[in-house]
């Protein structure tokens, strides 16, 4: 008799943002892809860091005689105090929050979903989320055997992302009981933009209903609006929202702002003690996260508040030309297309509602794009790798990310200049092969 595999594991598909990776990585072709899919950052990781990274085996580095223990569960000190310092370089108040280090962003958020969602299996005090959102979340959820629940924002033709009233989240946030909000301020994967008034709006539902607010941060300060102030979780005071204090947890990482995916380091914020020490108690199972990891982003702690904002002012320079560049030109090559507004973040979503033929698959098209689609480049045979966004919403019936996908800005800004021309051309070739019942 055979082993048996899991139920989980017999039904479990790729993230949406892997899913083309994988197939085009089986093509035999030589079809060179420009990556979109994935937000795996390409841009080289913040001076201080690189520093570190290429001199570990300096009498200074503590890895310097070739021992690499387990770091406390709760982190380095010092990688502790790198994540404040980079929160109050954004001008914002770090007094009386409680950091830990995690294996990444990911991890970050899997222990906040235990730490505040109903029992495995039930499905009391689901987590509340923001449609789409990012599929790490509800995949954590199912993983977990705990409930999410969602309500949809809607992407208008002008390319604007809009959410529910705050009276609809309210119905839902009555009929659900959800012990927590989700929010994403600089927003993956749509590229939208919270507002300081919004997440005080959201706030105000958190402290009616008696929920937590979790705010994933991988992207604070990324705003392309100009003269926009900062929107944070630790931006809101209890002058905006008397009761606040207490019931926040932000979700932190080294991969985006910092350009370091594959370091895997994140932390969990809090300024609530008993969550931040039972969160830490929960992690010992992980026993900590990397040690090498941790000291490399540690060299932030030391760095001046004013070179960091300095960095973050570079970046919005680096990402909102591109950003903006790309829209344009692509609603220019394809009329009728609807591209989300650069306003946030490293992502934008492209939407063909208005001018696929009937019953388009974004799913379909991606995997054509992956494994058969192809553009001829001054010579070169080229594809585009974009993530479809159906699983970035729950409702599969009524699903909007059917025609819409995402694009990642990590390439350089060569590659990146190709995606309209890519994105037009696959398009149009994959509609013309394609018949309506397909």
């Amino acid at each position: 008799m055979n082993p048996i595999l899991s139920t989980r594991f017999l039904t479990r598909q790729p993230s949406a943002i892997r899913a083309a990776q994988i197939r085009h990585a089986a093509r035999t072709d030589g079809v060179d892809a420009v990556n979109t899919a994935i937000g795996n950052v390409s841009l080289p990781t913040h001076p201080a860091m690189q520093r570190r990274m290429f001199a570990l085996s300096d009498p200074s580095s503590p890895f310097a005689g070739g021992v690499v223990q387990y770091t406390p569960t709760v982190g380095f000190q010092e990688t502790n105090d790198a994540f404040l310092n980079s929160i109050a370089a954004c001008g914002l108040d770090t007094t009386g929050l409680y950091s830990q280090i995690t294996n990444g962003g990911s991890h970050a958020m899997e222990i906040a979903i235990l730490g505040v969602a109903g029992d495995a299996g039930s499905s009391e005090h689901p987590i509340l989320m923001i449609d789409a959102t990012y599929t790490n979340y509800p995949a954590y959820c199912g993983r977990l055997g705990r409930r999410g629940v969602s309500v949809v924002r809607r992407l208008h033709d002008d390319g604007r992302f809009e959410l529910p009233e705050p009276l609809e989240i309210e119905r839902v946030i009555k009929r659900e009981k959800p012990s927590a909000i989700l929010v994403i301020p600089y927003d993956n994967p749509t590229g939208h933009f919270y507002s300081h008034e919004l997440m005080t709006s959201v706030a105000h539902l958190c402290v009616k209903h008696g929920m937590w607010l979790i705010s994933d941060e991988a992207y604070r300060g990324l705003v392309y609006i100009p003269d926009t102030p900062i929107s944070s979780i630790w931006a809101l005071s209890e002058r905006d929202v008397p009761g606040i204090t207490g019931r926040r947890i932000s979700i932190e990482t080294a991969s985006k702002i910092w350009n370091a995916c594959g370091i895997r380091i994140g932390a969990l914020i809090t300024d609530n003690k008993e969550f931040h020490r039972r969160a830490v108690a929960e992690s010992t199972t992980d026993l900590c996260a990397s040690a090498i990891g941790q000291y490399i982003f540690g060299a932030l702690a030391q760095e001046p508040q004013e070179k960091i904002a300095q960095w973050y002012d570079e970046l919005r320079a680096y990402y909102s030309g591109m950003m903006i560049r790309f829209a344009d030109e692509l609603r220019s090559r394809l009329p009728g297309v609807i591209v989300s507004r650069p306003d946030a973040s490293i992502y934008a979503v492209v939407d063909v509602r208005s001018i696929a033929k009937p019953g388009f698959n974004a799913g379909d098209f991606v995997a054509w794009c992956a494994g058969e689609g192809s553009v001829s480049v001054d010579g070169r045979a080229l594809t585009l790798l974009t993530a479809p966004m159906r699983g970035f919403y729950a409702d599969e019936k009524d699903n909007p990310g059917v025609t819409q996908m995402r694009i990642a800005f990590v390439e350089s800004p060569e590659r990146i200049s190709l995606v309209p021309y890519l994105f037009t051309e696959l398009f149009r070739s994959y509609e013309a092969e394609r018949s309506i019942e397909r």
